[in-house]
């Protein structure tokens, strides 16, 4: 079995794996828990902002239910897991709040408790919440978690090597052969393997047209001392996201949120000086942290988890948690276990990569207009001039000739030019001036300035001018 991740969705199915007797080798681009899954909020819930009620219009209520217990599993997994192997990683039980101070969200909020509670879920509506702002109410999931994701990743992969499993960092995969049996081609060599998992955020390889399908934003968080709720909470007008965090004898306060496309031209340091200022009214005496990761949505607002395309039965794929990647992508590997090993999973058809709706056929639609104009407005955007007079850390994307060019001074002075064109599908990317990244608004494919790939679907980097 190969692994393609080593991030939350990749280990449990790991994990999974090598317990039950499977060979195991999984393959990361970078280093364990350095992605996604290290730069969250760290919400270990299954109440995933006002979901049920739309679930049920969408799925009816037993796809509501199948959802809510697939989330409320992974969230206990997680919890029995760690006392288990005895992986310290600051597990602790906290309630999950969604509220609005806005008059009109009321009957959204009532309805959203009603629905998950009829799917099952520990659920009911609140009028009253622990925060510093007057709310109408809110829906409350008793008895969820929140914890530290690297810690739990790190003991994770610690139990799937002594389980006889081998984890191998900086091999960055790049291509796949599916037939006659699959082989996995890395930085460092190939593997051939029976099955493979591809829980790489992003799926890498172009097949199942992944990149059509999934709607890519980019979630900012600040962190720093303050005081912290007890509980966890969103908003679900602003979808701000706080939670408490104690670190020894410190406690701090997280505020995630103003997410946007990634790859869009915006001032993401302004975004993040937006975020810290309103994190003051719940606490946040001073910004002192900071970080950001990518959101996978899907068209329909369900994972998908399954066969990577309807023609293969070897290559698996778990991506499109929507913000919800701690519960979503350890059931995605709790799930993919379960089917490479045979066991079979009663919400397979729920997550099952390969279905299409009507409601997911209007939804494509848009997103392939929102593409096309990404791709025509990064062209019209691009500039005709010279990089000569940059200041360090300043970028432009200009024309030269046919080609776009990337340019970046850096702190030391030195410029480095690369090709402004994605090497996934050829849009023009747009720098994101607070990491020093350049962002591709397609389908969200991210490099450093010196060209190399941060983030897929991409797996080329842009080459040097």
């Amino acid at each position: 079995m190969v692994v393609i991740g080593a991030g939350i969705a990749g280990l449990t199915a790991a994990y999974g794996l090598a317990k039950a007797g499977k060979s195991v080798v999984v393959v990361e681009a970078a280093e364990v828990a350095s992605g996604v899954s290290g730069n969250t909020t760290a919400k270990l819930s299954a109440q995933h902002a006002l979901k049920y009620a739309t679930l049920t219009s969408r799925k009816g209520a037993e796809g509501a239910t199948r959802y809510g217990r697939t989330q409320l599993d992974a969230v206990e997994w997680v919890a029995a897991t760690a006392a288990e192997l005895g992986i310290e990683c600051g597990l602790a039980r906290r309630d999950s709040f969604v509220y609005s101070t806005d008059t009109s969200q009321l009957s959204k909020l009532q309805e959203e408790a009603d629905a998950a509670a009829s799917a099952g879920l520990p659920a009911d509506f609140v009028e009253q919440v622990d925060l510093p702002v007057t709310t109408v109410g809110a829906v409350r999931f008793v008895d969820q978690a929140q914890f530290h994701p690297r810690k739990w990743l790190l003991g994770l992969a610690e139990h799937i090597e002594r389980l006889g499993g081998r984890i191998v960092e900086r091999a960055r995969a790049h291509t796949l052969d599916e037939r006659p049996s699959p082989i996995v081609h890395t930085e460092r060599g190939q593997i051939r393997a029976r099955d493979v998992v591809v829980a790489t955020h992003y799926p890498i390889f172009d097949r199942g047209l992944y990149f059509a399908r999934l709607d890519i934003t980019r979630d900012l968080v600040v962190a720093g001392e303050g005081d912290a709720p007890t509980g966890m909470y969103l908003d679900a007008v602003t979808h701000r996201s706080l939670r408490g965090h104690t670190e020894g004898d410190r406690r701090y306060l997280l505020v995630g949120g103003d997410h946007y496309r990634t790859g869009e031209p915006v001032d993401v340091e302004a975004r993040y000086r937006k975020l810290a200022e309103a994190a003051t009214t719940f606490g946040l005496t001073k910004a002192t942290h900071r970080w950001s990761a990518h959101d996978m949505s899907t068209l329909d607002g369900v994972p998908y988890v399954g066969r990577y395309h309807p023609a293969t039965h070897h290559v698996w794929v778990a991506t499109g948690f929507g913000q919800w990647g701690m519960s979503g992508g350890t059931s995605a590997g709790l799930l993919l276990t379960d089917l490479i090993t045979g066991d079979g999973h009663p919400a397979a058809g729920l997550y099952d990569p390969n279905r299409f709706d009507l409601h997911s056929s209007v939804t494509l639609a848009e997103d392939g207009v929102k593409v096309g104009k990404q791709y025509v407005t990064g062209y019209t955007r691009a500039l005709t001039a010279t990089p000569d007079d940059l200041a360090p850390g300043a970028a432009q994307v200009a024309r030269r000739g046919k080609d776009v060019v990337a340019s970046y001074r850096g702190e030391d002075g030195k410029l480095r030019q690369v090709s402004a064109r994605c090497t996934h599908l050829g849009c023009v990317v747009a720098f994101n001036n607070a990491e020093k990244t350049w962002d591709c608004a397609c389908h969200g494919s991210r490099f450093g300035t010196d060209g190399s790939v941060i983030q897929g679907p991409a797996t080329r980097p842009l080459p040097p001018v």
